[in-house]
């Protein structure tokens, strides 16, 4: 009797061990979910990223790691590094200028609409977007898995394109994008199409932001809920 008391003690003992990760351990939060690890979330972009004209809560990294964590993900606040106006070679810099010695177990990344803006060449965008796309999984672990790209959504239905041709803008979106998951699935990562939700904002203030060009927290909903549904 003594020996199987033992024995169970043990086993009791083994079984709380194994349900206890390590903080910021190398896992996939998409297939491990569990709400005793801390999880750690790095995201990086442009004005879509930092939420350009909207509150910090608004911001859609803030609101899929709000989403996770009521999915059982228990992930700390996201860290963004993002500016607007960067180019994806702007955010590359960046990265590098932050020196980040930290591993993430989710890093999202989302660039690409100021290449086209200022009217760079596709070529030169994969070239920078290549580099950039490599630093995300270095810094998630070098775990392809543990990497989200979610596409350029398109501003030509923004007010702000109302006297531009917006057609043509769609198409040079549509083209970016192409280049985008072209060399994101050939890494292994998960390429979240949000381009055709975002393209819902044509004539529906509720997805603009106050400044006419960006999108609002409504907007930025949708692609949180896009991206869980698509990843997790």
């Amino acid at each position: 009797m003594l020996l199987l008391i033992l024995f169970t003690l043990v086993s009791c003992g083994q079984n709380r061990s194994e349900d206890i990760e390590p903080i910021n351990s190398n896992i996939n939060p998409i297939v491990n979910p569990n709400p005793n690890t801390e999880l750690s979330y790095l995201a990086l972009g442009d004005s879509y990223t930092i939420g350009e004209s909207v509150g910090s809560n608004d911001r859609w990294p803030v609101k899929l790691a709000l989403l996770l964590k009521k999915a059982g993900y228990n992930y700390t606040q996201p860290k963004i590094i993002a500016k607007t106006g960067w180019t994806a070679g702007q955010l590359k810099a960046a990265i590098n200028d932050a020196n980040i010695q930290q591993k993430y177990n989710l890093v999202t990344l989302l660039i690409g609409v100021n290449d086209q803006y200022r009217g760079l060449s596709v070529e030169s965008f994969r070239t920078e977007y290549i580099e950039v796309l490599n630093k995300a999984i270095d810094l998630a672990y070098n775990d392809p898995k543990n990497v989200l790209v979610v596409s350029i959504p398109d501003w030509g239905v923004s007010p702000f394109a109302k006297n531009r041709n917006r057609a043509e803008i769609s198409e040079q979106i549509d083209l970016f994008n192409k280049v985008k998951r072209e060399e994101t699935t050939k890494r292994q990562v998960r390429f979240i199409d949000i381009t055709g939700i975002s393209r819902q904002a044509l004539n529906n203030d509720l997805y603009i932001a106050s400044d006419g060009l960006h999108f609002s927290g409504a907007m930025y909903q949708l692609w949180a809920e896009e991206i869980i549904n698509r990843s997790f």
